[in-house]
């Protein structure tokens, strides 16, 4: 079957207010059915816009959508007909079960009786759900979530499928098995089109729309926009200096646009072809040396939209300044932090996990946990949707008591010096970090008192966070209602304000975009820089490439403990050897569970 248009965009605009710059301008472009489009660009950038008026859920200020030659406004109860949409939040009902939620769909689309058993079979058994379907969706993995979100925008197989980035907040595993689900779906009668973060999945579309502040600046192959950086992208090898602060030293030269640590080395972008800066103007690279790398379709993004946010964080001078301050009039958390630090010997660790288990009911969500962690450094834990990450994490910052083990930060017993130890720690949470009904200035103005500022030096933190993270457009603003990267700024403003010893970072960059990624490492580096310890969960891979350690989760253990570079190595074979951080994470759970089974097999064998 020949392929078809599937959507056609002309001209398309939609502004949400009379005056100001709208969200979509001018847009035209051409869908086609038999593949993947992938919709990219920054936060705030018109893509759930476009995707939710491609839906018929908005109305257009200007211009025209036609799917399969259907006008969206004339003919919109005809169009909704052939599409499923798969939105980014709501599309779940919680306290229903996953049974529950496929009936509820499955009516909202007449689907009834033997079509009904049959549609169900299938879809529990695509999305490997089957064994879940009478738990209630809000205690599903953030993976299972998606599986069941698509299961259910699947009732009847659309000829438009609309996906806004799903897979945000799930790990690389289930990222991948959705990818697969899709992928099994196409056909030339079908259209998919996938918003996305993560721009190793736009890398595989067949097309990219590629939006910033609501124009489309790309359309087309990813191969044609990654070819704009040929002969500009290069690795930076043999380092001997510490890989963060080698980075922000060649962001700062004028010759580089773009670089993010991979592996052992550095990945950069420079403004012109071959290039590279004088490497004495990198005075910690040593004897370092530029070596051509093949563009990825990543280091264009950066590139078409300006290049990254630089080398230095804005945090590293005013937070270092305030650290030293003490004034009379006030008593804020900060300066007791800074007297007690001054007053007591460094502990040998900074945060320790000891035997920590935690068991719901028959159920065990963490299992003897152990690691430490020194002053100054990053760690990671990372593991799959349902892995115990979350419990663990929860338990480190005193959120969730352990069943059995200890947790300390600052030499701290959580459980029996809770209050004492809180005051030395910023915690930046996924989801609730800030109250949605309160504006930006009153976030800021509430946690800065939660941490015990006051005074002069209240008044200072506050003004400080505005400048660094570019609030003061949204400081009226609920925060509810904030584009999503910068609710993550003021998140991080609000945990960093008080000037903590300590920092916990639950997925602080979960659904933004890259240049937004780097701009919250750039912060993350300063801090460590001046001292501070940072934990952090993630399921951006290359991010884990920032910690100086990794501990890997799964059913409830840590399986692997150690520096990228050592995991890395772990599943580095003849074949593949030079394996990704995403690569290690799925070959290490894939042995451990290779591992189990083998034993398993042996025991039943014996039996």
């Amino acid at each position: 079957m020949s392929k078809t248009v599937a959507v056609q965009l002309n001209g398309l605009t939609k502004r949400f207010k009379p005056t100001g710059n709208p969200a979509l301008a001018q847009l035209s472009a051409t869908i086609e059915t038999g593949h993947i489009t992938g919709l990219v660009g920054p936060d705030g950038a018109g893509k759930t816009t476009l995707i939710r008026l491609m839906a018929g859920l908005m109305l257009p200020t200007e211009g025209a959508i036609q799917i399969f030659g259907q006008d969206s406004v004339k003919e919109a109860s005809q169009i909704q007909q052939s599409i499923s949409y798969m939105p980014q939040r709501f599309g779940l009902y919680e306290d229903l079960s996953v049974e529950e939620n496929l009936i509820l769909y499955s009516d909202l689309h007449n689907v009834s009786g033997r079509e009904r058993d049959e549609v169900f079979e299938k879809l529990l058994t695509f999305t490997d759900l089957k064994r879940f379907k009478n738990r209630l969706a809000g205690n599903l993995s953030g993976g299972m979530k998606q599986k069941l979100g698509l299961a259910c925008s699947l009732i009847e197989k659309p000829k438009l499928l609309l996906l806004d980035e799903p897979s945000v907040g799930v790990d690389p595993i289930s990222r991948r098995e959705l990818w697969e689900l899709v992928n099994n779906l196409m056909d030339d009668s079908m259209a998919v089109i996938w918003s996305t973060a993560y721009l190793d999945e736009a890398e595989k579309c067949a097309t990219v729309l590629l939006l910033n502040e609501g124009q489309l600046l790309f359309d087309g192959p990813p191969g044609e926009l990654t070819a704009r950086v040929q002969d500009r992208t290069f690795t930076l090898q043999n380092l001997q200096g510490a890989k963060r602060r080698v980075l922000a030293e060649t962001l700062d030269t004028p010759q580089v646009i773009d670089g993010v640590i991979q592996g052992r080395n550095l990945r950069i972008v420079t403004a012109e072809k071959n290039g590279t800066p004088d490497l004495s103007q990198i005075p910690q690279a040593g004897n370092a040396e530029f070596v051509p790398t093949p563009p990825r379709f990543e280091d264009a993004f950066i590139d078409i939209l300006g290049g990254g946010p630089g080398g230095h964080s804005r945090l590293t001078g005013p937070l270092s300044d305030s650290s030293n301050a003490s004034t009379p009039e006030t008593h804020s958390a900060q300066s007791q932090t800074a007297a007690q630090s001054t007053a007591q010997p460094a502990p040998a660790f900074m945060i320790e996990a000891i035997h920590l288990t935690k068991v719901f009911g028959d159920f065990t969500a963490a299992n003897d946990i152990n690691f430490s962690i020194q002053a100054g450094e990053i760690f990671g834990l990372l593991g799959p949707n349902g892995a115990g990450k979350s419990t663990t994490f929860k338990m480190m910052c005193g959120l969730l008591k352990p069943t059995s083990g200890t947790a300390k930060v600052v030499s701290l017993n959580l459980q029996t010096a809770s209050s004492k130890a809180r005051a030395r720690i910023g915690y930046m949470a996924q989801k609730f970090s800030l109250y949605g009904n309160l504006s930006a200035q009153q976030n800021l103005e509430f946690f800065s008192g939660v941490y015990g500022l006051g005074g002069q030096a209240r008044r200072d933190a506050i003004e400080r966070m505005i400048e660094t993270f570019n609030l003061q457009p949204y400081l009226n603003t609920n925060s509810d209602a904030l584009p999503l990267g910068f609710k993550q700024r003021l998140a991080l403003a609000c945990a960093v304000m008080h000037n903590p010893q300590v920092l916990f970072l639950d997925e602080p960059t979960s659904g933004v975009d890259p240049i937004t990624r780097r701009e919250f490492w750039t912060h993350i580096n300063g801090l460590v820089e001046l001292g501070v310890t940072v934990m952090v969960t993630t399921h951006f891979m290359d991010e884990a490439e920032y910690c100086d350690r990794i501990a890997l989760v799964y059913r409830g253990q840590v399986i692997a403990l150690g520096e990228p570079g050592d995991l890395r190595e772990q599943v580095s074979t003849p074949e593949h050897p030079n394996p990704t951080m995403e690569d290690a994470f799925i070959a290490l759970i894939e042995a451990f569970d290779q591992k189990n089974a083998s034993q398993q097999a042996q025991k039943d064998s014996v039996a």
